[in-house]
């Protein structure tokens, strides 16, 4: 960029007709095709939900809680921009419309407005921009800000965040701002059409708030043709240059380059006066390749309590589609209800799986089935990874069935136990509050030698997130590693436990943290890819009649 155009440069990406059109995988897009250009790119979401942070919602409510490495508990567009990006992002990505008032009501507390009347225009409208303008300046200049505005045009909630990119038109200026809107364009069966009216009247809401869209996104099942393009862009008063069609893809990492085909990122830069290189999407499409063409597949269930709502256990999706990649495989992810394990067992559900994964959650409801699904492929010699919740149900399952303590279980669910083997950290015992009071963020973790993991990763020490208030009982430690369950990875001090296996099973790895918090499209996650391998490995012997065994195992 040359001197005159060093300008923070704002996108703002807004959404209409309906809600899960996918505006934070466009963000995301926009974001990748950006950086591949050589320009410094960040993104941030903006809710207009008046919770805090997403962290005591239910999974139903919202999906998966995305956690940063600075303990933020965030919306999960957050991780698709992170993954996209391959950049950690922090707190001040997200905003909420609770974080906003929360602000504005303490200050009006102190007295900070001097007895002025507290409005939405201006305080609420300017504390939206000043949280807009924040990540302007980071650990470095960056060129552009993309900023999603959660939400659908027309919802109430939503309109102190327009309004204020309204205002931030006018004090930015058409060549560092733009305005980019998703809409739908429904394909009507009966008809045999696309239709255009949602996305004018779309467009006509925002309008009438004085945002006039820069560029629309359109999402349709068909491509759009010369004369529906045209038409949009004659009601919607947009050249239709600028009508994009966002056709539906079988993979979320196809969309950049259907943006790029359609010269999506050319456009923005020629409207931002922005000068950089063609991008270099190379390694991208590259990966895109794999995961639409892989050589194998392997079939890995997921079992929780939320497996309805795939959106709850969003990057653990998203981190099978990496490890696939680097495995060559495409994982079939099978979705396995923990009470229906319970209620008709695991042989059911499990008998030809490769692997099982046991992710995170809360709560009593379904963990007698996840603690049976694990018995079940540990006894016969499945691979498996539990995360969290899953981990801390690995513990409680080969205390019980190992060990014969029918009475292990959680402090979380039971206060009355005679082996609580998972206890409540020491630091929360005296915390009220529910929201943002776990242990959260990112963690150091010391690895084990000749360990799964340490092998796994290729170094001694790693940071994960975490987003727990239960650990691992220290008591009951000596006796579960004599037994065989073996402590592979601890904090630095020593005092918690991050990581558990089995050493004469295949592959059973149980982990306190989130791994797929960090896994990447273009670098899966050690732990995932190293879980899919093993499950390959599975398959192959279950192809030629062999049992799923290691060496140690016949030992």
């Amino acid at each position: 960029m040359t001197d005159s155009e060093k300008q923070c440069k704002h996108i703002f990406v807004t959404g209409g007709v309906v809600s899960a059109l996918g505006k934070g995988i466009a963000s995301a897009s926009i974001g990748l095709l950006l950086k591949s250009r050589g320009l410094s790119v960040t993104l941030q979401k903006f809710d207009p939900y008046l919770n805090v942070d997403p962290g005591t919602m239910n999974p139903f409510q919202h999906g998966e809680v995305f956690v940063l490495d600075d303990g933020a508990e965030t919306d999960l567009d957050l991780g698709h921009y992170e993954r996209f990006l391959d950049e950690h992002l922090s707190q001040k990505h997200n905003v909420t419309s609770g974080r906003v008032y929360e602000t504005i009501i303490q200050r009006e507390r102190r007295g900070d407005y001097l007895g002025a009347t507290v409005q939405v225009i201006p305080h609420v409208t300017n504390e939206i921009k000043t949280r807009l303008r924040r990540v302007e300046s980071g650990n470095g200049k960056v060129d552009v800000i993309i900023t999603e505005i959660g939400g659908t045009v027309g919802d109430i909630e939503g309109q102190p965040f327009l309004e204020a990119i309204r205002q931030m038109r006018l004090e930015l200026g058409e060549s560092n701002s733009l305005f980019i809107h998703l809409t739908l364009v429904p394909y009507i069966a009966s008809a045999g059409e696309l239709k255009t009216k949602p996305t004018q009247h779309s467009v006509r809401q925002l309008r009438e708030i004085g945002i006039q869209p820069d560029i629309l996104l359109c999402r349709s099942p068909e491509p759009l043709d010369d004369s529906v393009r045209n038409k949009i862009g004659l009601f919607c008063n947009t050249p239709s240059e600028a009508v994009i069609s966002a056709l539906d893809v079988k993979s979320i990492y196809e969309v950049p380059l259907q943006f790029h085909r359609q010269d999506l990122d050319n456009l923005i830069c020629r409207k931002l006066q922005i000068t950089c290189p063609p991008p270099d999407l190379a390694a991208w499409e590259k990966m895109v390749a794999k995961t639409l063409h892989p050589s194998r597949e392997v079939k890995i269930a997921i079992c929780g309590k939320y497996v309805n709502l795939h959106d709850a256990y969003k990057s653990i999706i998203e981190s099978f589609v990496h490890a696939g990649v680097e495995n060559d495989a495409h994982v079939e992810m099978v979705w396995v209800s923990s009470e229906d394990i319970r209620r008709e067992g695991a042989d059911k559900f499990l008998n030809d799986v490769d692997g099982l994964l046991i992710p995170g959650g809360f709560g009593e409801r379904g963990v007698e089935g996840k603690i049976e699904a694990i018995r079940f492929v540990r006894e016969h010699h499945i691979p498996f990874l539990g995360i969290c919740l899953g981990m801390q149900c690995a513990v409680i399952e080969y205390a019980r069935d190992v060990l014969g303590w029918e009475n292990a279980h959680s402090h979380e669910f039971h206060r009355e136990l005679e082996y609580p083997v998972i206890s409540l950290m020491a630091e929360q015992k005296s915390v009220i509050d529910m929201g943002g009071t776990m242990r959260l963020g990112a963690y150091p973790c010391l690895l084990s030698e000749r360990s799964k993991s340490r092998q796994a990763y290729g170094m001694s020490q790693v940071s994960e997130r975490h987003r727990h208030r239960f650990e691992f009982n220290n008591e009951f430690r000596e006796q579960l590693e004599t037994a065989g369950l073996k402590v592979t990875g601890e904090s630095p001090d020593k005092k918690l436990v991050e990581i558990v296996e089995i050493p004469d099973h295949p592959w059973f790895v149980g982990v306190q943290f989130h791994p797929e918090l960090k896994s990447r499209p273009l670098k899966a996650h050690p732990l995932f890819r190293e879980f899919v391998r093993a499950a390959l490995q599975n398959l192959d012997n279950r192809l030629v009649g062999n049992p799923v065994e290691n060496e140690e195992v016949k030992q």
